[in-house]
């Protein structure tokens, strides 16, 4: 079986993967509420810790993977690379824009401590999405955290013309050693920070190196790997290559992926490698089961709905977290600490409504169209990375 008589049309819409980008979002979310310290020192944050921060890497590797999963799916070999990088950065830039306005003028707000921080040596980077290529955390997390993962994603749109046609030429009856491929660098990644990188400066947050952080985690050529193994799965999927391994299965194997990643927390191994393979195959058996008409409670309505507007929410939780603790103080009991959390997670998805419905939806509208006099682009899923 060839490419060219697919099994899986690429052109079937995913709503089981738009469903599962709010279930990321949330793990991002679950994250940094936890270490927002509204329990104080009364309750449970400390053992929620290791699991919280597994939560955060996990999530931001599932949109990584999925990133390269769905640009293959929905894209064409007629497809040509402007018009693809247009599409891409009228999709996160306005968004990121908007956002790390934002912030900045929250950061200068009276009694606030991150304007003495808020240098253009520090915050210039983010705006311009360059700031995770730069081993400081002071760079790599100024002004607005979430937006380094945008840098990645930002290289990861510049490369996939060359990534998907490479793939394209790769045998289908080599794809899944590609894959195998992928997984050993990413694996492989860690050992070779630990062994060629200082052990100094330690991170702020983890007991790690700056290095071995920056190396594994946020430098946007090693991200490049899971966003490529997205590509290969995609390729796997529509040429019908997929082994057929359900979304149940595929989702136990996650959460034993989980398991071991909460054990080693906080080894760089325990970043991205325990749960690569598995949100792979959580990835590709969601679209399979999706292509094949199968119904999925990740495709419900309210589930396709969350998951549009999870990029952002993935841009404004933080903030939302971060100024709702200065104003409401933290050392909550239990109970009271999970209902602050829960309204300001509703703050967060009404702001991210609003950012998606009068920011993003517009830009997209008003610049992701071809010029006029060309041809116009086969159709296109209704799952789009954030």
């Amino acid at each position: 079986m060839t490419d060219d008589a697919p099994v899986n049309d690429p052109r079937t819409r995913l709503p089981s993967l738009t469903g599962m980008r709010i279930l990321a979002a949330l793990s991002v979310f679950f994250c940094h509420a936890t270490f927002q310290a509204f329990y104080g020192d009364r309750g449970p944050a400390p053992s929620l810790e290791g699991p919280a921060t597994a939560a955060g890497w996990l999530g931001v590797a599932f949109f990584f993977v999925l990133s390269g999963f769905v640009l293959t799916w929905s894209s064409r070999p007629g497809d040509a690379a402007r018009d693809f990088w247009r599409r891409r950065f009228v999709k996160i830039y306005p968004n990121h824009l908007v956002t790390w306005t934002a912030v900045l003028l929250l950061a200068f707000l009276p009694g606030q401590a991150a304007a003495d921080r808020a240098t253009w040596g520090k915050t210039l980077p983010s705006l311009l999405l360059v700031h995770a290529w730069v081993p400081d955390a002071e760079v790599m997390n100024a002004l607005h955290v979430p937006s380094w993962s945008l840098s990645c994603e930002l290289l990861f749109y510049l490369c996939f013309p060359l990534v998907i046609r490479a793939v394209r030429a790769i045998r289908p009856d080599r794809l899944w050693a590609c894959a195998a491929g992928l997984v050993a660098l990413v694996v492989l990644v860690p050992a070779l920070a630990q062994w060629l990188l200082p052990d100094t400066p330690k991170m702020p947050w983890f007991p790690m190196s700056v290095w071995d952080y920056w190396a594994v985690y946020s430098l946007p050529p090693v991200r490049l790997l899971e966003f490529t193994l997205g590509v290969v799965m995609a390729r796997i999927v529509i040429s019908g290559r997929w082994v057929g391994l359900g979304l149940g299965p595929a989702f136990c194997l996650l959460a034993a992926g989980v398991v071991l990643q909460v054990k080693l927390v906080p080894s760089p191994w325990a970043m991205v490698a325990p749960t690569v393979v598995p949100l792979a195959l959580v990835i590709a058996a969601a679209a399979d089961r999706d292509s094949r008409g199968r119904p999925s409670l990740l495709a419900a309505p309210v589930m396709t709905w969350l998951g549009e507007i999870s990029f952002a929410l993935y841009l404004v939780h933080l903030p939302v977290l971060t100024y709702g603790r200065l104003v409401l103080g933290g050392g909550w009991s239990a109970p009271a600490a999970s209902g602050v959390e829960a309204g300001l997670l509703g703050v967060a998805l009404a702001l991210a409504a609003a950012l998606h419905t009068w920011v993003e939806r517009p830009a997209m509208r008003r610049w992701s169209r071809r010029r006029p006099g060309r041809a116009a682009p086969a159709p296109r899923p209704v799952t789009e990375p954030g």
